[in-house]
């Protein structure tokens, strides 16, 4: 009985005949679009590009001015030490933690409407 039963579930798992592929260029290409999704990835490269640009003017007319006022005679983007320009560095950084927070809030909320 067990078997019987676990055979019927392997025949359920068991992958279905491939569908043929589709004949003609114009249907090869709509089938490409579909598969790999190439407009949401081109939305989603889109979308990053303008984040990117956005996130970079909050933090550079934003956040930092801030971090001007709070030292008032230094300029954050020059301060080095040695050859190692430490402000420039630590604006990029503010900057990638900014983005990656961004993407973390913008995924979970995507995910908890159902959207993949």
């Amino acid at each position: 009985m067990i078997i019987e039963e676990l055979t019927k579930i392997r025949k359920l798992l068991e992958p279905g005949p491939t569908p043929p592929p589709p004949k003609g260029f114009r249907a090869e290409f709509r089938d490409f679009l579909s598969k790999y999704k190439v407009m949401g990835m081109a939305v989603a490269f889109i979308f990053g590009i303008y984040l990117g640009g956005l996130v970079q003017a909050l933090v550079n007319d934003l956040i930092m001015p801030i971090v001007q006022i709070a030292m008032p005679k230094t300029n954050w983007q020059t301060i080095a030490v040695g050859p190692f320009q430490i402000g420039a560095f630590a604006g990029a950084l503010l900057t990638f933690i900014i983005i990656a927070l961004v993407i973390f809030m913008m995924v979970k909320l995507t995910s908890k409407v159902n959207i993949q």
